[in-house]
Parts: C-alpha cells; structure tokens; sequence
C-alpha cells in the first residue's frame, strides 16, 4: 500500500515565484524593516530558530498568489533552511515563504505605508486577522499627522485591537517575541530621521550595528586615554622619586 502525503503534490519554494512583482513606493519600505531585520541580527545572533523576511513573498495557499508584506518575523523556524551549507556554499536561504513547508505562522507583520495606500488600514488588515491570523499586525505611516504614525494590533477573537496610544511614542511590548517596538529619531545608514526600532522591557532601545561599533570604538578610545594617562603620571612620580634620591626601581 502506497503512503499518500499531500504535502507532495504541493509545489516548494523552488517553484514558486520568489515576489509578488509590485515595486515598493519608496526606499522606505526597504529601509524601515531592514533595519529592525539587521538590529534583530545582531540581537539575536547566537539564536537560529527565527527568520525576518523583507517584502518576500508569503504562500498560504497553493493556489492562490503570494502576499509580501514590507516585513514580517516568524519565529520557531530554521533562521536558514540548511545551516550548514548556507555557511558554506551561501545556498539554501529562503526564495519566500511558504506556509506548507514552514508550518508556521508569521508572528509579526509589518507595513510602511507611503503616498499610495494599499489598504493597509482596511483590506489588508483585515485579511492578516480573517484569512491568516497572524497575532501582530504593526503599520507605520511617517506621514500621518492627526493620528500617531505607528499603530501596533493584536489580534483577539479574530479581531484586531489597538494596543499603541494615539499620540505616544513610547514603545509598544509585544511578550510572545520578548521585545517592544517604537518609534524616535535616530541615524541609519547616514539618514538622520524617525526610524523604528526594538526595545528591551526596560524600555531601551536595542543598538543598531553602527551604534555598536560606535560604542565599541569610544570605549577603546577610553581606554587609550586611561593608559597615556597612567603612564604620564608613573612618569611624574618617577622623576619626583629621583628628586628626592630614591631610584623607582628599587
């Protein structure tokens, strides 16, 4: 008797388109989650069991076109399908992501919303609660005014409920991923503007690579100081030692 599994008649993520073809408005909607994705990196570099996608394609049904949010974190899954050979051929990273061979859902989804809205605060919106149930559902809009820029759901009972007050900046905790996220002023790759960022529970925000580096570059400077600093005073003492006849050596 054969053993039947669905699962194979269904294409892989070999076969199916790796986007959805719709080009980003602006360079936002790359930027903005790429940097929480490279924030998360570093973060999280000694864990692989999360990935974060950037406007990849989503397939929750085989016979139905993939949906490509501007990001989204899943966590539960291989970080590469194959670590191994990711380390060293490069291969075997994610073409997009298919809910058949992942098995599991997004936990978080993001959109950037720009001049051209997309329905994400209707259709789509509506369709990650109804269709997908994905628990977090977070859309930034930088150029809302009467409204806070940064609005953060959960979904409850197949709703989505508000969790971000109206105008706060403060960051929004999300327990289930062990992070918060915000928005405040910040520099990315040069850019100085407001930027999106994760937060610990105490409210600080997580460093960006560069913010690290930064860190990392004034400590040593310290240090460096620290040391010339002791070395001129182990100089003066020594001549004041000789001053007085007394030779530092002895």
């Amino acid at each position: 008797m054969l053993n039947y599994n669905p699962l194979h008649c269904l294409p892989s993520s070999e076969e199916l388109p790796d986007c959805d073809d719709i080009p980003v408005d602006n360079e936002l909607q790359n930027s903005i989650p790429g940097l929480l994705k490279t924030i998360l990196a570093l973060a999280w570099c000694d864990r692989w069991d999360w990935f974060f996608g950037v406007n990849m394609g989503i397939y929750y049904h085989p016979d139905k076109p993939a949906i490509a949010p501007d990001g989204f974190l899943s966590l539960g899954v291989q970080r590469f399908i194959d670590v191994g050979k990711a380390f060293s051929q490069g291969l075997d990273l994610r073409l997009s992501y298919v809910l058949w061979e992942e098995k599991k859902l997004p936990i978080l989804v993001l959109e950037v919303v720009s001049q051209i809205h997309r329905g994400e605060y209707t259709t789509k919106q509506q369709f990650y609660a109804k269709e997908l149930g994905i628990l977090y559902y977070v859309v930034y809009n930088p150029l809302r005014r009467k409204k806070s820029p940064l609005e953060v759901y959960r979904l409850v009972d197949g709703e989505y409920i508000l969790m971000s007050d109206l105008m706060s900046a403060d960051p929004v905790w999300l327990p289930e991923i062990g992070l918060g996220i915000g928005r405040e002023r910040g520099i990315y790759q040069g850019i100085a503007r407001e930027w999106l960022y994760w937060y610990d529970q105490e409210g600080q925000r997580l460093l960006t690579p560069e913010e690290r580096i930064r860190e990392l570059e004034e400590r040593a400077a310290f240090a460096e100081q620290r040391q010339v600093e002791a070395e001129q005073r182990a100089k003066i003492l020594a001549e004041s030692l000789k001053a007085f006849g007394v030779e530092p050596e002895t």
